[in-house]
């Protein structure tokens, strides 16, 4: 369930975030701007979620699931392919995002 919950505020966060690309750097209308900002919320809320016991904690997870969903975006919505160190580098860092979820630690 920490998974989905990462993975669906990464989405969030990477939706948000395009749309204000998509109106600044590709020249989209500012409605695009509602959505995102929608959107940027929703990822606020998502990451609260987690099941993290420290929000510092739950921020480094995160990065890690970020890092791979962003290369899907790139891969899905620009249509541009990860090469093998996108894959190999995204890898190590849901690696590292599990080590760090899934480590066992007194209560």
């Amino acid at each position: 369930m920490a998974y989905l919950l990462y993975i669906a505020a990464a989405v969030a966060e990477i939706a948000g975030c395009f749309s204000f690309w998509a109106w600044w750097r590709l020249g989209k209308s500012a409605a695009w701007l509602v959505p995102g900002t929608l959107s940027l919320l929703a990822f606020a809320w998502l990451l609260a979620l987690t099941p993290a016991d420290a929000a510092g904690r739950s921020y480094a997870t995160y990065g890690g699931i970020y890092i791979a969903a962003s290369l899907a975006w790139l891969w899905l919505a620009e249509g541009v392919r990860p090469d093998r160190w996108d894959v190999i580098g995204a890898a190590v860092c849901i690696a590292g995002a599990s080590i760090i979820l899934l480590a066992p630690r007194g209560a």
